[in-house]
């Protein structure tokens, strides 16, 4: 297959073809090792003959670093430099390249690249150590324990030789099953503040090679045209118009009527086509709702009795305690869709080889879904199908549909074909931001009971909003009960010690379609308890931060001394209740994807005026900190996510189309809205859990805590540039 890069260079594989060593997984778990690429396994790491090291990496990269983490996992236990390993994606396999979180499916989500590959990839690089170890003390005729490899050269007294030296020798022997790991008090790269990204260079000269940068030789660019609404089906068109622009090729409505795909030589032209042409629509099985209805049905629901009783609580008894408290604190919050808006438009590219076999090229976050359903579009086995995976600029959960949508539609625009040509399907930002997926809205209302002592008697809680799980393939793992737990994350098990606490969820009709983002459920969850806290603290007399630590208090509960540790750390680092004149602190803490985050927000101004985010103040426990320049990077970015989103961000529906188009009116975060992000790590000997997400949660309900400290506001529906509040 030959590609186009004359806008960018293509990022050079590491691996060459005289391969001999390779050390990883064999379906059943156990480790393994081949002496060429034809194994029956797919390794984990491959050694070349001149003792290239490459880390093959089962999670995509879309900006949050496992281009750079497992590499420093396999460099860490071998004894490498971090300029001595390559890397390049895995193969669509999931049975070896499965997310162990997943179950049988190979992803990356949840946060959880490096929570799932954290001992994989280490006893693949201890292993792949061991045996070079061995080769080597037996050409040198001396104790494997006295060979060390340091630096890429294995030593043993005063020899020493590159681990070239040793690849074929080492590639006859026998995997260790249980080989020995580093101890930590060794680590030399797990850890350092110095280890920089295995990308950034290319991403800065332009060599990255993203989805979008693919252009095989006489491929089509195809573009489709959706209706207004989510539901309406495509029944004819008229492509006159089309007709007269220049590289146009023709039109065709799409098996599943979903839309009409126009394919031209160009995107200038596809787009042009695209919008000349005429469809005709049949919208009666289309969305048709305002967002209003979509508002009213939510409030509506959180008034009713809840259909499901989460934590399965005695709701009278909670009840009668509220009603019986000296004061209780009640708000009723409402959140509205979200687009994920990621910088790189989506797109894949599809081509058929001469063997027949069919190749996607795609930044594919879940490419089990894609191989799937390409077996059933094109009736093929699944060897038949490659996923070539490619960086992905960005994507929040938008490249991860359960029913990978964009692939299917690329693969539908293709098969119609005669397959001789490639065919490159190309959203524009328009046609993501109206016809994507997106958070869903939801609603929650809390009431919260307190004695004389200010203490928390009672909590009830409500919530009530579209699920995301259920008629999805993993509602099996996520809805239990009926309740898709995603709804109530953050709640339902928050490590906070509250009293009485009554969860009750209702599902609403979905409206369009929704899909996890950025955090999931903790975008609601969080900023409803973070909040609810604070005004809690107030009705008690009380700082919100010792308030908070009350119920953080059980010495015997890692959860809440984790919690309660980030806390500290955060208002002691931003100087909590020492702002300086004219600002205001707010604070959210919150545990999400097994990492604990607290966040101080410094502001300044007033809410009518304009409000300037002066400083953000970050702690975060995430386990080990494998890299921590790429944990700070990501507190910065999921802050900015977080809190441009609540600023003036909303998705809204009229007649069920979507009003929003671009980032005009749907304005992202901008480099002047946050004058300064301080990321503090917790020192842990924990495993490694999320941090592509946790740093998002706390940053909305930080804000709006800064707010109503400043100016007695309280935001309880956003966002809030449309509810009272402006910023400069």
């Amino acid at each position: 297959m030959t590609i186009n890069t004359t806008r960018r260079g293509f990022l050079k594989s590491a691996a060459a073809a005289g391969a001999v060593l390779l050390v990883g997984a064999r379906p059943d778990g156990a480790l393994a090792a081949a002496s060429s690429e034809t194994a029956q396994f797919n390794p984990f790491v491959k050694i070349d003959a001149d003792g290239t090291v490459t880390a093959i990496v089962k999670h995509f990269e879309k900006g949050q670093g496992p281009a750079t983490g497992l590499p420093t996992l396999i460099a860490e236990e071998i004894g490498l430099r971090m300029d001595q390993i390559e890397y390049e994606f895995a193969p669509s396999d999931p049975q070896v390249y499965n997310n162990l979180l997943f179950g049988p499916f190979q992803g990356t989500g949840g946060s959880t690249a490096m929570a799932n590959s954290w001992m994989q990839y280490r006893q693949a690089g201890a292993a792949a150590r061991e045996m070079l170890i061995n080769a080597a003390a037996q050409s040198w005729g001396v104790a494997a324990s006295d060979v060390t490899i340091e630096e890429g050269i294995v030593n043993a007294g005063d020899k020493s030789a590159p681990i070239a030296d040793f690849v074929a020798a080492a590639s006859q022997l026998e995997a260790p099953v249980e080989p020995r790991l580093k101890d930590p008090a060794d680590f030399r790269l797990i850890g350092n503040e110095a280890v920089r990204r295995k990308d950034s260079a290319i991403k800065g000269n332009g060599q990255a090679m993203y989805a979008m940068d693919v252009h095989l030789p006489n491929q089509m660019i195809a573009m489709i045209k959706r209706p207004e609404s989510r539901g309406g089906i495509a029944t004819g068109f008229d492509d006159s118009a089309s007709k007269e622009v220049k590289g146009y090729i023709n039109a065709t409505v799409l098996p599943n009527q979903a839309g009409v795909a126009v394919y031209a030589e160009n995107t200038w032209a596809a787009i042009q086509a695209r919008d000349a042409l005429e469809v005709e629509w049949d919208m009666s099985g289309a969305e048709t709702r305002d967002s209003d209805q979509i508002k009213a049905e939510i409030m509506d629901a959180l008034e009713a009795e809840a259909t499901y009783n989460v934590n399965k609580a005695d709701v009278a008894a909670v009840s009668a305690a509220i009603e019986g408290a000296d004061q209780v604190v009640e708000k009723t919050f409402y959140f509205p869709l979200l687009a994920h808006a990621p910088m790189e438009p989506l797109n894949c590219t599809i081509e058929q080889t001469a063997e027949g076999n069919i190749v996607l090229h795609d930044g594919s976050q879940m490419p089990t879904g894609p191989h799937m359903a390409y077996q059933q579009i094109f009736q093929l086995p699944p060897e038949k199908i490659q996923i070539n995976t490619m960086l992905a600029g960005g994507s929040f959960g938008r490249r991860a549909t359960p029913d990978a949508d964009y692939q299917v539609e690329a693969a539908l625009a293709f098969v119609v074909t005669d397959r001789s040509r490639p065919v490159k399907l190309v959203w524009t930002r328009e046609d993501d931001i109206r016809s994507g997926y997106y958070r869903p809205a939801f609603g929650h209302k809390a009431r919260v009971g307190l004695n004389a002592e200010g203490e928390i008697v009672g909590w009830q809680h409500q919530v009530a909003g579209q699920s995301i799980m259920k008629g999805t393939p993993f509602e099996a793992v996520v809805v239990h009960g009926g309740v898709d737990h995603s709804s109530v994350e953050g709640i339902a098990d928050s490590p906070y010690e509250i009293p009485g606490m009554a969860l009750g969820l209702t599902d609403t009709p979905k409206a369009t379609s929704v899909l996890w983002w950025r955090s999931v459920g903790h975008t609601h969850t969080a900023y409803t308890m973070e909040t609810m806290m604070d005004l809690a603290a107030q009705a008690a007399g009380r700082d919100p931060v010792e308030f908070r630590l009350a119920h953080l208090s059980d010495a015997s509960d890692p959860d809440q001394q984790r919690k309660a540790a980030v806390l500290k750390l955060a208002t002691e680092k931003a100087g909590w209740g020492t702002a300086p004149e004219g600002r205001s602190q707010g604070i959210a803490v919150h545990k999400s994807f097994g990492s604990y985050v607290a966040e101080v927000v410094e502001i300044s101004g007033d809410p009518e005026s304009g409000i300037k985010i002066e400083k953000v103040t970050c702690a975060v426990d995430c386990g080990i900190a494998v890299n921590p320049d790429v944990v700070k990077a990501q507190m910065e970015g999921g802050i900015g996510y977080g809190i441009g989103h609540v600023m003036r961000d909303q998705i809204t529906l009229t007649s069920g189309a979507v009003d929003q188009y671009n980032f005009p009116d749907y304005e992202p975060l901008r480099i002047g809205d946050i004058a300064a992000i301080d990321v503090h790590i917790v020192p842990s000997a924990e495993a490694p859990t999320g941090v592509g997400e946790p740093g998002t949660p706390p940053s909305a309900p930080a804000l709006a805590n800064a707010i109503t400290a400043m100016s007695g506001l309280h935001m309880a529906e956003l966002p809030m540039a449309e509810n009272g509040v402006s910023f400069v």
